[in-house]
């Protein structure tokens, strides 16, 4: 495995760098070794094309420190920390704190090729990941801010792509949490009113006495507790684009107004005779079958027709399975950038496990779930890592190993007395005997000193 990824080894011991070295360069990787971190700073950066491995105690700055500048300077590198058995409550803190994995010395070749095999492998997909996004953001504006792979996906790239250099009013239509705000913000960006405000209003949430004041705003004495003058909605927008999320909500009484201002371009705010002169693109959004409202009365016809100059559909998750692992993988490099942890890599069953989900909250519910993923919380099953998806949690995993080791090495210590075993640990005696239990390490009673 090369792939014109680089491994960097930085370790004091001239004798155990050379054989780990050369280790590594039989099994096919690409190795450059040093014996401080100091000699190697020059390579670690945000475009280093691999992974790192260190050992925690150099001469000059540790391997704790290496993990530091690289959560600083390239924070997707993945670090393996090599720690001798007294520093292993260090190494484990280096894991929560960022580190890819840790092995104990002294180690055999294979552990130190699986674990430097592994890490590369999700290296590369880092890499990957973002050299298409910044492919995508070279041929077309449009691409990385709307990421999916369907049919679907490509006709609303066309529609922005068409839609936005233009004062069209666009009416954009989807379930809750599908993308609709980030459609908005697409034509407002990509459009010529882009440096001007983009004001976004959730007509459902606002109780319909306030909807008047807040849309069109007031003057002092316009109203009980309107003190002073009020700039609405719609004129803060004047310039650039007003985003009408849930627009279905819309009290009639406000459609109207709503309708005067789009026609003729002026507003009167409440408590005021003169009119002010407005200009704002109007992207509007709506959850269902907006010609079922007018059908009903609740929406005007005129107003629609108004609104509806272009659609834009956006299917749920549902209905576009595709482009559910490629929007779930773009968002762990935006949270594990966000978090300054690095960004998981999914195996293949975990990737089937996402398509096969419904994901009724949409875009909005695979980003939480993105989010739990860096973080660690793996509170669903498709999340989870462990014996269900073939895989193991590296974090969990090492941890518990170690704990283990901790745990024989204080009971040595302690002559297989629990009680002084848990002084020692600084455990309570029934958490411990918990613990002697679960990993199946033999211990004396008080009694059998």
């Amino acid at each position: 495995m090369n792939d014109g990824l680089q491994v960097l080894y930085i370790e004091d011991d001239e004798l155990v760098r050379r054989a780990s070295v050369q280790s590594l360069q039989l099994a096919g990787f690409d190795v450059i070794g040093h014996a401080s971190v100091e000699a190697a700073a020059k390579l670690i950066s945000a475009d280093f094309s691999g992974v790192i491995v260190s050992d925690i105690r150099l001469p000059g700055a540790s391997g704790l420190d290496l993990l530091a500048q690289c959560h600083e300077r390239a924070p997707d590198v993945p670090v393996i920390l090599v720690t001798g058995h007294g520093d292993i409550s260090m190494a484990v803190q280096a894991m929560r704190d960022g580190a890819y994995d840790f092995i104990e010395k002294p180690f055999a070749s294979e552990r130190l090729i699986e674990t430097v095999r592994r890490a590369l492998e999700r290296r590369k997909l880092v890499l990957e990941n973002l050299a298409l996004r910044r492919e995508l953001a070279g041929q077309n504006a449009v691409a990385p801010r709307i990421i999916g792979r369907s049919p679907a996906i490509e006709q609303v790239r066309r529609l922005i792509a068409n839609v936005a250099p233009t004062d069209a009013s666009v009416l954009i239509n989807g379930d809750t949490g599908a993308g609709k705000e980030l459609i908005a913000r697409s034509l407002h960006e990509l459009s010529p009113r882009r440096d001007k405000p983009f004001i976004a209003v959730n007509c459902g949430a606002l109780p319909e006495p306030m909807f008047e004041s807040e849309m069109f705003g007031y003057e002092p004495g316009a109203f009980t507790g309107a003190a002073k003058r009020r700039i609405g909605k719609l004129e803060h927008a004047s310039g650039g684009t007003l985003f009408l999320d849930e627009i279905e909500s819309m009290p009639l009484a406000l459609q109207v107004k709503l309708l005067r201002v789009l026609q003729d371009g002026v507003l009167e705010r409440l408590g005021s005779n003169q009119p002010i002169r407005v200009d704002c693109r109007v992207v509007a959004a709506a959850k269902g079958d907006m010609a079922e409202h007018v059908a009903d009365g609740s929406f005007r016809r005129d107003l629609l027709y108004r609104l509806n100059v272009v659609t834009i559909a956006l299917p749920p998750l549902s209905e576009r399975r595709e482009d559910i692992v490629p929007l779930f993988e773009h968002f762990l490099l935006d949270a594990a950038v966000r978090y300054q942890r690095p960004a998981p890599m999914l195996t293949d069953r975990q990737r089937a496990s996402l398509m096969q989900r419904d994901w009724p909250g949409n875009v909005r519910e695979l980003r939480n779930a993105a989010d739990r993923f860096v973080l660690g919380i793996a509170d669903e099953p498709v999340l989870s890592f462990g014996e269900d998806d073939g895989t193991t949690h590296p974090l969990k995993e090492r941890v518990e190993q170690f704990e283990r080791a901790m745990i024989a090495e204080a009971l040595e210590q302690a002559g297989g007395v629990v009680a002084v075993a848990a002084d020692r640990l600084q455990l309570g005696k029934a958490t411990l005997y918990e613990k002697i239990k679960r990993y199946g390490l033999a211990a004396k009673g008080e009694g059998e000193r």
